[in-house]
């Protein structure tokens, strides 16, 4: 029997009372039942563990590749005698996109917790200090409660951020030149876009758990979780409203380049209405034959000067009357 799992993060053994200890890799293939809670967090890119839980029979194949899978979208599906899920968490990285959500898989039933990561998550880390003071949640059910908890709260300083930054664009077009930094508005598209990907089916997933009718499952959980669902639903409501005002940026943004080619293009065309009799009447008296009116008088060109001069006139004063100018 080994001594160590390469890729056990921790594996604690809850009291019902808010505290626990830690087990050695031993005492966890000894674990039964009836000892407790047993919460195992496991790094699943680690071989030694992605061999361990194709070996556990207890948890069913499908939950065993979904434990493992490189990639996956938040969820929550019965499976045996407990739950599927797979949520999305904040990268605590100081240099990570806010869009770049970490993902955390569990597998649930009444007396085992099993959860699964590649990269770090303060939300486990945070669940764990409590439950070392002696304050974390007694159950299994109640962790995963706790861990929603812990994934959907850093959400809001992202959400406010999202507001600052729309609220710059904001005045920046409604400033004197009216100036907006293109560049940034497509990157916050960006990130709300894919941000949004991610919190609208993990609002079904915990919106699914909280309406699970199970014995070992207590009511005041689930209405813990409406909770959780509570804040996750207004911050899904604050990235919807960021979409749609930085959508009425670049609204606004071609509309104005519109006019402007619009104005650009009117104004060349009154230009092009002005000079194209201008053209006909050079056009017509520069042809190289007989019969020119006004041929060698000394007085011919300046008349023509003037009868171009007396068109444009005309022409500005039906513009002007038609109110084209």
């Amino acid at each position: 029997m080994s001594d160590t799992l390469s890729g056990l993060l921790h594996a604690l053994l809850l009291d019902g009372n808010g505290g626990g200890r830690a087990l050695t890799w031993p005492e966890v293939q000894q674990w039964t039942p009836a000892q407790g809670v047993l919460w195992l967090h496991l790094d699943y890119s680690e071989a030694a563990v992605q061999t361990w839980l194709e070996q556990d029979e207890t948890v069913p194949p499908l939950a065993r590749a979904a434990l493992l899978a490189e990639d996956s979208r938040p969820r929550c599906s019965p499976m045996g005698e407990g739950f599927l899920m797979a949520l999305r968490g904040v990268n605590p990285r100081p240099e990570s996109d806010p869009d770049d959500l970490v993902s955390l898989r569990l597998f649930l039933t009444e007396s085992r917790l099993i959860t699964t990561r590649r990269r770090p998550l303060e939300a486990t880390a945070e669940i764990v200090g409590k439950v070392q003071q002696g304050i974390g949640p007694k159950g299994s059910m109640a962790c995963v409660v706790a861990l929603a908890q812990a994934l959907v709260q850093p959400m809001e300083a992202i959400v406010d951020t999202f507001e600052e930054r729309i609220d710059g664009l904001e005045e920046s077009l409604v400033a004197e030149q009216g100036e907006v930094d293109r560049n940034s508005l497509t990157q916050l598209r960006q990130q709300v876009i894919a941000l949004r990907r991610y919190l609208s089916p993990q609002r079904e997933a915990l919106s699914r758990l909280a309406s699970e009718r199970q014995p070992w499952i207590p009511a005041r959980h689930q209405l813990w979780l409406r909770e959780v669902l509570d804040h996750l639903s207004r911050h899904i409501e604050g990235i919807d409203e960021v979409r749609e005002r930085a959508a009425l940026i670049q609204e606004e943004l071609l509309g104005r380049a519109s006019e402007e080619l619009n104005g650009r293009m009117y104004m060349l065309s009154i230009i092009a209405a002005i000079f194209l009799p201008l053209g006909f009447l050079t056009g017509l008296l520069g042809i190289n034959v007989g019969g020119i009116p006004g041929e060698g008088e000394h007085w011919a060109f300046w008349a023509v000067v003037f009868g171009m001069f007396a068109v444009v006139a005309l022409q500005l004063w039906l513009l002007r009357w038609k109110r084209w100018l």
